[in-house]
């Protein structure tokens, strides 16, 4: 039995005890009512968030108002590739070629806002929809940068307080986007990831939904061995390369373990451009190992 098993089912007798405990004390249960914490609710899965598509257009995120041509054009770029490898001939020889993992050497180098502006762009697509997944744990942001209260997500998935996909899967009001969440933080977050449940998890996302992109948001590949692990259930990856800041040492680093059969795009991030564009703060590239 593996550490986190052995974990899990030591919090799993702790919960059985109690319960116990309480069954041995009918007295006390019928004088107790016990008031719900309202932060703590469960959100129905056919609950739509709603995000303020102003406010991230403001920040830089890609939403389809008819502004920041360039943004756009660079992301239909990237998107391109990985649709033509998920649904295209490439599909054929890659393993969950509709999961696509994006990650960076170490942190802060700007993975989750190409995760959630691939995701947007992906949306725009007439025949396809996108599950946006913050993998990231033990720093999950995807709900803080979306603008969304934390509710019950991947986390609770893993740990088996959700037993079903579709009780974590959460749509907006963006349509074709739909979102995991990280979840409550958990001791055994990053173990989580590379658990036998989360092998089941991402072979269900793959198999039941064969049109739809996957993108998780990923830890960063140095420093966090479960990565490598994600990385295997994967079919597609991009590592986020900050310009004029991610050193070479470090995308060799960073990639040199991860599965040959994967197919790896590099994206440029935060390329400064000339003066006369207006948007110029943010580029992209693409790259293949």
């Amino acid at each position: 039995m593996s550490t986190i098993e052995k974990a899990l089912a030591k919090q799993k007798i702790a919960q059985q005890d109690n319960t116990q405990a309480v069954e041995d004390c009918p007295v006390a249960m019928s004088e107790t009512t016990v008031e719900p914490d309202k932060k703590s609710v469960n959100y129905p899965n056919n609950d739509i968030l709603q995000l303020d598509k102003k406010e991230l257009e403001s920040r830089g995120f890609l939403i389809d108002d008819g502004t920041r041509k360039n943004i756009k054009d660079e992301f239909r770029q990237i998107k391109r590739k990985l649709l033509n490898n998920a649904f295209g001939a490439s599909a054929k020889t890659l393993h969950h070629s509709n999961l696509v993992m994006v990650s960076s050497s170490k942190p802060n180098e700007g993975k989750t806002f190409i995760s959630i502006n691939l995701a947007l762009s992906i949306a725009l697509e007439q025949d396809k929809t996108v599950l946006l997944i913050d993998a990231d744990v033990l720093r999950p942001s995807i709900n803080r940068e979306l603008g969304f209260e934390q509710v019950p997500g991947l986390i609770e998935y893993l740990l088996g307080q959700k037993n079903n996909i579709a009780e974590i899967i959460y749509s907006t009001n963006i349509d074709k986007l739909k979102v995991i969440p990280a979840g409550e933080p958990h001791h055994l977050s990053n173990e989580l990831l590379a658990s036998d449940r989360m092998e089941s998890f991402a072979k269900e996302l793959a198999e039941r939904y064969p049109d739809r992109i996957v993108i998780f948001d990923c830890p960063p590949l140095i420093g966090v061995s479960e990565t490598l692990v994600l990385a295997n259930l994967m079919g597609q990856a991009l590592v986020v390369v900050e310009e004029s800041k991610t050193l070479l040492a470090d995308i060799q680093k960073a990639t040199e373990n991860l599965n040959e059969d994967l197919a790896l795009g590099l994206v440029l991030n935060k390329a400064i451009r000339s003066h006369k564009d207006m948007y110029g703060y943010y580029g992209y590239g693409y790259g293949t190992k």
